[in-house]
Formats: C-alpha cells, structure tokens, sequence
C-alpha cells in the first residue's frame, strides 16, 4: 500500500482539524468544499485509517487523525519558511502579489494606487483581500498588509506612510446638523451621532465614543466606518470619519476640527524575508509613495 505522505495531505488534515469543518477549510484553503472531502477521502484510503469523525460541533479527528495533525502543525512553520526564503531571492518584476487589508482602507485608500500600479506592471498580479485583522505574514497568508494602528508587530518590516486623522463630518445640506466647524463640546451635547457598536472597545474610536457620547444623543450604531459614510449620506446624525474617506466623499462637510487624540498611524507593513524580493520592493516604493502623498492631501 501505497503511504508516503505529501505535504498537500497533511496541509489539508490540518485545515479541517483546525476549522472544524469541509466548508471553514475549502475556505483556508482557497478549494471548494469538494475538493477538500476528495483529498481527505484519498488521504484516508491511502493510509487505511478514518482520521475524522462527523459529530454535532462538526469534524473531530480520531487518535490517527491527531497524529497527522500533530505531524502537520510541526511541518507547517518549516514549510512556510523555506517558501519565504524562496520567494525572497526572487528578482523578477513577475508573479503574484497578496496584500492584506481592512475594508476602509480597500475602499478609500488603494483603489487609485493599486490601479496605477496594476496599469505599470502588468506582469505582477495583485490580489487585495479585506480582512478585519492583521493577516499571518508568517504563514504567508499574504506578502504584504497595509495596516492602521500606532503599534505593529515587532517582527514584521515596512513604511509609516503617514498618519490618519480623525474629523467629525454631517451632510452637506442636511437640515438640523451643523454645516461648519463647531467645537466638539457642542457637537458631543448638541448633535445627532451616528456611533460605533455598544459594546465595542477594542478601538482607540469606540473607547473615545463610550467616553464622550450620552446615549441619548446616539441615533444609532454602526460597525465599521464603510456603514459610517452610508449613514451620514442619509442625515440622520454626525459620524467620526478619516479625514482620507472625506476626500472621496464631496457629499460631506467636516464640521470639527482634528480630534488629535484618535490619529492613528498608516503602515505598509511586509515579512523580513521578503523585503528584498523585487516585486514587494517596488510595491512598497510605488504604492507606498502615492499613499503617503494621499495622506498628506488629507491633513
């Protein structure tokens, strides 16, 4: 019988112990969820061994089924580490791209830059994915992510781009919001708001929020600053906004000035091991470059 194990087997045993699931590893994996059941299929015939058992909570693996995973979670950093390396030594201005990235910076941010840099290079294919958290350049989950926070992980290399600034805006026009800028004091007692999540604390925006906003003066909540920007379009209140989203939203008015405590640093951040590789370099330099002009326009 034929046994020796590929790391494409172990990967995917991997995949379903982790997720639980066909459908959370066909989703890890970037495959359909059949593809993933007719590899765990062959694995298991291979071996001669069940390696999962479908119970209520989804996938659990069995005692063989723990063994491959345990194998594959060994195996999987080294793996992952020789394909940094490789691709570091990479010189071609060829090949694939995945940068990480939060939906407001997807929207507002890089559209512009990532399009120049598609029309410059049109041998390096960029892939763009929206994440709410920072993506494991360790595990390759993508070469590059542009990221704002005012600390980043310490192992990873990159470019502060600039700073993101944080205004109060109403809709141009609307009847019984402020057109102009008022100081926050009033705007915090007097206006309308659209805010974040109740119970959301994590962000530097949600704790400023809890700390300032009655809840009488709340109209109503959002998640994330995309359904922000939806919200103002109607005039039902005044939302915290980016001042770099403003810039693409003629509709809306800043009516405060610069809350200096919520500005928030903007990095373009890679793994060590890929910094020199040609094609993040000129990424880094290039978009890099016209996001940091962006964020300077928006002051």
């Amino acid at each position: 019988m034929e046994t020796a194990l590929q790391w494409d087997d172990l990967r995917t045993a991997l995949a379903v112990a982790t997720a639980g699931s066909l459908a959370g590893a066909a989703r890890s994996l970037g495959v359909n969820h059949t593809t993933v059941l007719r590899r765990l299929d062959a694995l298991e015939k291979r071996l001669g061994a069940q390696l999962f058992v479908r119970q209520r909570g989804g996938y659990a693996p069995t005692e063989a089924g723990e063994l491959v995973v345990h194998e594959a979670r060994l195996f999987a950093p080294r793996v992952d580490d020789i394909g940094r390396r490789i691709l570091g030594r990479d010189l071609a201005l060829t090949g694939h791209l995945r940068l990480s990235t939060n939906p407001v910076g997807m929207n507002y941010l890089l559209p512009q830059a990532l399009a120049a840099f598609a029309r410059a290079h049109a041998g390096i294919e960029v892939e763009a994915v929206e994440t709410v958290t920072l993506a494991d350049l360790s595990k390759r989950e993508a070469e590059l992510a542009l990221r704002i926070a005012n600390s980043v992980p310490e192992h990873l290399v990159g470019r502060r781009l600039g700073a993101a600034r944080i205004r109060v805006y109403a809709l141009r026009g609307a009847p019984g919001l402020p057109q102009r800028v008022t100081p926050l004091a009033r705007l915090i007692e007097t206006a309308p708001w659209i805010a974040f999540e109740k119970e959301a604390t994590y962000r530097s925006f949600d704790r400023w929020m809890h700390a300032h906003l009655l809840p009488q003066q709340v109209r109503l909540r959002v998640d994330v600053f995309n359904a922000s920007v939806a919200m103002l379009k109607t005039g039902i209140g005044v939302a915290l906004l980016p001042t770099f989203v403003a810039l693409s939203e003629p509709s809306l008015v800043a009516v405060s000035s610069e809350i200096e405590e919520l500005r928030t640093d903007v990095w373009l951040l890679t793994h060590p091991d890929l910094r020199r590789t040609a094609r993040v370099s000129l990424f880094m330099q290039e978009v890099g470059d016209a996001l940091a002009a962006q964020l300077e326009r928006a002051r």
